[in-house]
């Protein structure tokens, strides 16, 4: 795009060091063949130059400073940030290796209690089982007295025949 261009001319404020004129103005190298006139636009152009760099090393150094100082602050809130979000990190890991341990301790006394309720079972099946058994024989005695009471109630009916 086409930008404006900037006016050539400029006022200039004479700094209090010009009111009289400098070794450049005498100079006859800067003062040409216009004398203590074209000597105090070069000492213009110099005291100009001389401000530019000035105010463009003042600039240049508060531009730094402003860079160093938000560099700091950027650091300073991301180790908050840090901060903030490993504590947080730290506590849930913290919390992961207490579940951990629980469902360890956990997992050891089911498995104490599997294998005793496994061996509670063994020993009811075993009881039940001599139980039936007990049952089986008093039922078997019952047969055989009743079996020996027809034995010997047939001898006996045989022998007073």
């Amino acid at each position: 795009m086409y930008s404006p261009q900037l006016p050539l001319a400029r006022t200039r404020v004479l700094f209090p060091s010009e009111s009289e004129p400098s070794q450049a103005d005498r100079h006859p190298v800067g003062g040409g063949g216009g004398g203590v006139v074209g000597g105090t636009l070069e000492a213009s152009l110099l005291g100009l130059i001389h401000h530019h760099h000035h105010r463009s090393a003042l600039l240049r150094d508060r531009a730094e400073k402003a860079k160093g100082d938000a560099i700091r602050s950027a650091t300073a809130v991301s180790d908050l940030l840090v901060e903030a979000v490993n504590g947080g990190v730290q506590e849930a890991f913290l919390n992961q290796k207490r579940v951990e341990l629980e469902i360890r301790a956990l997992a050891a006394t089911v498995s104490r209690f599997t294998k005793q309720t496994d061996h509670w079972l063994a020993s009811t099946r075993a009881l039940n089982s001599a139980i039936k058994e007990i049952g089986d024989f008093e039922n078997w005695m019952k047969i055989m007295d009743y079996d020996c009471k027809s034995i010997n109630a047939a001898i006996r009916n045989i022998h007073q025949a």
